[in-house]
């Protein structure tokens, strides 16, 4: 049997029950030696045998499946990245991403730091590359994706079906390569591939070009880049991407784009000055 010093799945599992409160969880109080709830009372709640638990916290019995460690992660109330750790301490890999429904959005706090880059198109895309959020600069320089409806705010839907986002790629077959790749890894990556099934289907019936790219089951990682566009009122903009990780989101990455001269900013500039102009004459029109 492991000893407490190299068994930190079963000190992490007595760590996290000690910690809850058995009246709020609705069991007695009486005839407690230790605080926190007991091990029975921890199966009870993640319904699995006590006696199984009991050789999970001693570190016997083998390797939990992934279904079992989220009912356990449930009854001790985990927090997300409590949960994670607790599929690395079990399993040694994270959890797959837990799914979010598409109204959830994003946190405020997360949608002001879009927002404070003033110059720097920015959004949040989901594992199956949904825009769910984005900025001033984005809706400029990309589209308008607030006008358009939820499901078509999906980067490769816009990338093979939208004559005008394809227009604004000087590059588009190699662009249209590395995207896919990209988006193949993700949705691996994040265990999606089942949540995509239905766009995928769609668009290898829609556009064949996508078709032949997915069969060629190429991956790429979408960490960082330049990006160049064709916009029909500035011209050509270099613009330089970073991705990053949106902490306690897993399902989620925040994608930016710095302008990536000076004379880049000032065409961004001049576009959101324009928005600007635009949005003011349609409110004294109305």
């Amino acid at each position: 049997m492991p000893t407490g010093n190299d068994n930190l799945l079963g000190a992490y599992l007595r760590d996290r029950r000690a910690k809850l409160d058995p009246a709020a969880l609705g069991f007695p109080l009486a005839r407690r030696r230790t605080p926190g709830l007991r091990r029975e009372e921890v199966a009870q709640r993640a319904n699995v045998s006590a006696t199984w638990y009991t050789w999970l916290e001693q570190g016997r019995g083998g390797a939990p499946s992934a279904d079992v460690l989220d009912r356990i992660a449930r009854a001790l109330m985990l927090t997300e990245i409590e949960r994670e750790h607790l599929f690395l301490l079990a399993l040694g890999r994270p959890p797959e991403i837990r799914r979010y429904q598409a109204t959830e959005g994003i946190s405020p706090r997360l949608q002001r730091v879009l927002d404070a880059l003033e110059l720097s198109p920015a959004l949040v895309r989901t594992a199956t590359w949904d825009v769910v959020a984005w900025n001033r600069a984005a809706t400029a320089v990309f589209t308008d994706y607030s006008s358009l409806a939820a499901d078509e705010r999906n980067i490769l839907r816009l990338f093979f079906l939208n004559p005008r986002v394809r227009a604004a790629q000087p590059h588009w077959e190699s662009v249209a390569h590395f995207v896919v790749a990209a988006f193949r890894a993700d949705t691996a990556r994040a265990g999606a591939g089942d949540n995509v099934k239905g766009l995928v289907d769609e668009l290898c019936r829609l556009s064949p070009e996508f078709e032949a790219m997915w069969r060629a089951n190429d991956v790429n990682a979408h960490g960082e880049g330049t990006k160049h566009l064709r916009h029909p009122d500035v011209g050509m903009l270099g613009l330089e991407y970073s991705a990053f990780a949106v902490d306690g989101r897993p399902d989620l990455a925040m994608v930016v784009y710095n302008p990536a001269t000076p004379a880049d900013a000032e065409r961004i500039r001049s576009l959101i000055n324009a928005q600007e102009r635009a949005g003011e004459q349609r409110q004294m029109r109305a």
